[in-house]
């Protein structure tokens, strides 16, 4: 399954100069056992989520990575793939993969499972990143790790804490510049959140439908320049 990318496209992206020089990292390849099925391909208006994660990243980030720990089943989606070294670390190893995979010093690493993505509100976050070395969002005491920036600064801390056994996303947040987002600064570029909202069961899957079923679809990407 391929996305509307023209052929090489997603090769040039970095000429485009509108683009942030920011790596996009798409987290994919998780168990999927609550949803029963690969959730990175099922459809929401005939496009698999994973392709409207990567058409909204892509209007953002110079570069966009597909990182899982079996990179096997994202071969066909035309974009640079990114195996986990640290296999069964979980998120903390996905993102060890793909900052040190990723191009640029500012990574958003979102999951492959967010088809409500909101450009303007990534544009937001690379802003907000400025002088720190993660930013994402907070709700109480629940953290938002699949919808934040990452410095490459951060690779050594997420190496030193998948060694030492942590499999938590702020498991090495004391050692880095981390600045907590709040609802209300997000709201103003998403009421309702929905950027953050993930398909990980048959009930949220019901949710998303219904919620694209009332939501202009994404627009195709805009040609590649020659």
């Amino acid at each position: 399954m391929q996305p509307d990318f023209p052929p090489g496209c997603e090769r040039r992206q970095a000429k485009l100069q509108h683009l942030s020089p920011v790596s996009g990292l798409i987290l994919a390849g998780g168990a999927s056992r609550r949803m029963g099925r690969d959730k990175a391909f099922l459809e929401l208006g005939g496009r698999a989520l994973i392709e409207l994660v990567i058409v909204q990243m892509a209007t953002v980030c110079a570069e966009v990575l597909i990182v899982a720990g079996d990179v096997r089943p994202y071969l066909g989606l035309g974009l640079p793939t990114v195996q986990d070294r640290f296999q069964g670390a979980g998120v903390l190893g996905g993102l060890h993969a793909g900052l040190e995979a990723a191009s640029y010093e500012l990574t958003i690493a979102v999951g492959c499972d967010m088809p409500f993505l909101n450009p303007a509100l990534l544009e937001a976050l690379i802003r907000w990143s400025e002088g720190f070395d993660v930013v994402l969002l907070r709700r109480g005491t629940e953290v938002e790790p699949l919808h934040a920036t990452y410095r490459r600064t951060c690779l050594q801390p997420i190496e030193e804490a998948i060694q030492a056994g942590e499999r938590r996303i702020i498991s090495f947040f004391d050692r880095v510049r981390v600045r907590y987002l709040t609802p209300e600064e997000v709201r103003p570029l998403d009421p309702e959140l929905r950027s953050f909202f993930n398909v990980n069961t048959p009930e949220e899957w019901q949710i998303a439908q219904r919620w694209y079923s009332t939501t202009d679809a994404p627009p195709p990407p805009a040609p590649c320049p020659a």
